[in-house]
C-alpha cells in the first residue's frame, strides 16, 4: 500500500463502502484478495450480455487495429470516474484508500 500511495495509486480516505482486502502468499509472491459482494448493492445490472467468442471473432476479424492488455497490470491502468473510484475504495489494518 505504501508503494502505490508513493505512486498516487490510492490515498487515505473516509467514504462510504469499502471493501477488506487481504494479503496471500504463494511461492513466495503475494496477491491482494477483496471480498466484493458489497459493492453489489450499488452497482447496476450491465444489460449488454458479453458477447460470444463467434461475435467477438467476427468484429476482430474486420479490424485495422488489435491492442493487446497486460492482464498482470492492464486493470490498474484503466481510468475510473471519481464515483467509481469511491465505490471501489479498500480498507486495510492502517485505513481506508480510495483508488
Amino acid at each position: 500500500m505504501d508503494l502505490g500511495v508513493s505512486r498516487n495509486v490510492g490515498h487515505n480516505e473516509q467514504v462510504e463502502v469499502t471493501t477488506p482486502v487481504i494479503i496471500t502468499w504463494n511461492n513466495e509472491k503475494s496477491r491482494m484478495v477483496g471480498d466484493f459482494r458489497t459493492l453489489n448493492t450499488y452497482t447496476i445490472p450491465d444489460r449488454y450480455p458479453t458477447p460470444s467468442i463467434h461475435e467477438t471473432s467476427t468484429h476482430l476479424s474486420q479490424a485495422r487495429f488489435i491492442k493487446g492488455m497486460d492482464s498482470l497490470k492492464g486493470f490498474n491502468q484503466n481510468f475510473l470516474t471519481d464515483n467509481a473510484k469511491k465505490l471501489l475504495s479498500i480498507k486495510v489494518h492502517f485505513g481506508i484508500y480510495e483508488c
